[in-house]
């Protein structure tokens, strides 16, 4: 029996409960996974708590990926170029290995005949999410980097962190209520939570105007997978855009994360069906 949780702030939007719940039963083993709801102040009280009731492992969500890096004693490799993780192994000892399974699921998600080589990317907001797509984009061989931000001050340690890290692309960071141009992206990730339900649903991070003048054959990626069609994306594909949906990300990290936790891979499909019914 493997006893499981999610933690962050809020939480009402989650659908990882499901998700997970499928992927054990298609693996036909047992497990509960508690959703525990974590606001940042509460983040070393939760850590005691998990470790002193008998958890094997936990998800890491929004606001909490990068502080939660602080508490861990070991760390895979993805979690370290990225900075940040949002899966934790409880072993025998108490001891707390982190992960990074978005980089896996944001990678996943994007078609193999999507072809991003010596390309600019563009990613909205400079947060966790945000990290996970550099170093995903960095493995799909993207040259440059734009981030846009609303406040840019507080964006420049994430890009000195990642200029270190990946010395061969190109960085650059705007504020995103001045948005020139996107003409020369490729994709275009929401790695913020605007448009997610429950929070900031119905809007999106861009303006109508910055989907004009772009290269027809721009990606538009959400991370944000509740709703399913974000209005980012819908505006996107109603302009002819190719996009890529938020959902396909969870599931695959999901799926990552109980491989993990328990050495064995479970069912994708089951696990997205699973979502769908939550989200309707």
């Amino acid at each position: 029996m493997y006893k499981l949780g999610i933690i962050g702030y809020p939480l009402t939007h989650s659908i990882s409960a499901a998700i997970q719940k499928a992927g054990f039963e298609s693996l036909h083993l047992e497990g509960s996974y508690d959703v525990l709801e974590t606001p940042p102040e509460d983040l070393i009280s939760r850590i005691k708590y998990l470790k002193s009731n008998g958890y094997n492992g936990f998800n890491v969500t929004l606001p909490l990926k990068v502080p939660m890096s602080l508490f861990l004693d070991d760390i895979d490799d993805y979690a370290n170029i990225a900075g940040c993780v949002n899966t934790v192994k409880i072993n025998e000892d108490k001891s707390f290995m982190g992960y990074n399974t978005d980089i896996y699921g944001f990678k996943k998600a994007i078609p193999t005949e999507i072809k991003l080589a010596d390309k600019t990317a563009s990613i909205l907001g400079t947060g966790g999410a945000a990290r996970a797509a550099v170093v995903g984009l960095a493995e799909k061989g993207i040259s440059s980097i734009n981030f846009y931000t609303r406040n840019i001050i507080n964006s420049r340690q994430t890009l000195e962190y990642m200029r270190a890290k990946f010395p061969k692309i190109n960085f650059n960071v705007y504020q995103i209520q001045n948005i020139r141009s996107l003409a020369d992206s490729a994709i275009i990730v929401n790695a913020t939570p605007i448009g997610m339900r429950g929070y900031i649903a119905g809007e999106m991070p861009l303006e109508p105007k910055d989907f004009d003048n772009l290269n027809p054959e721009t990606i538009f990626y959400d991370i944000v997978y509740n709703p399913i069609k974000t209005v980012f994306l819908k505006e996107a594909a109603k302009r002819g855009f190719r996009t890529v949906e938020g959902l396909d990300m969870l599931i695959y990290q999901a799926q990552r994360a109980i491989e993990i936790w328990t050495g064995k891979i479970p069912d994708a499909n089951l696990m997205k069906i699973a979502a769908l019914k939550v989200l309707g």
